[in-house]
């Protein structure tokens, strides 16, 4: 296999973020040298909220909580307990196809929430992973996705709410959004679902996506 998975930290052992992007560049380096195969690291992170380059000053938290800045796109989100973190280091093997990364991204993700009942799906001009609107309330995001490509190899990712708080995103506007709310597997199944409880499946189906998305070891950069 060119690809490898290693899980930093699943709940009760939480990641700390800049631990876990500490943990993120060494890998790229390494990746993009051809020193260390693509890999996906998974974890859950200690509650953190950050900030993509798009993200602006009134979307920030309301109580004033620290914020730490990012080089991803996308805006302001929230990470903690109860989200799985999937954060893949891939060297593309067609580094110019950047949607059709982030499709089979959330295509993973769309397929995994399928196994648990959940009629996940994209929506035209969102981003992420989302149950459209239905009895239970108006089109609501389930897994945010976040990335970065740097000389060819993938930063960020995505999370996937299984089971996590909701509260703290009453103290931003989540990813920009102001005229949809956010929900977690675990709401929308009425059952615990834990991030421990998906983390096999994403690997499964990722696994699915290898052959088209990774670079075989010896197309190495140099």
């Amino acid at each position: 296999m060119t690809l490898e998975f290693s899980q930093l930290g699943l709940a009760p052992d939480f990641v700390d973020y800049m631990e876990g992007w500490d943990a993120q560049r060494e890998l790229h380096e390494k990746v993009v040298a051809g020193s260390a195969p693509s890999t996906v690291l998974l974890l859950e992170h200690a509650a953190v909220y950050t900030a993509g380059k798009l993200t602006e000053d009134h979307e920030r938290p309301f109580d004033g909580t620290p914020v730490v800045p990012v080089d991803r796109g996308g805006k302001l989100t929230w990470h903690g307990p109860g989200q799985l973190v999937a954060y893949p280091i891939l060297k593309l093997k067609n580094r110019s196809g950047i949607r059709d990364y982030v499709e089979r991204l959330e295509e993973i993700m769309i397929t995994v929430m399928a196994d648990y009942g959940i009629n996940a799906e994209r929506i035209k001009g969102r981003a992420g992973v989302w149950i459209t609107a239905d009895s239970k309330g108006p089109d609501r995001k389930i897994a945010a996705i976040g990335i970065r490509v740097l000389n060819g190899v993938t930063m960020h990712g995505v999370a996937i709410n299984c089971s996590n708080d909701l509260a703290p995103y009453g103290q931003i506007i989540a990813c920009g959004i102001t005229d949809a709310g956010v929900t977690t597997m675990s709401l929308e199944t009425g059952k615990d679902i834990h991030p421990a409880d998906i983390a096999g499946r994403f690997i499964e189906e990722f696994r699915k996506h290898e052959e088209a998305l990774v670079s075989s070891p010896e197309g190495a950069l140099l």
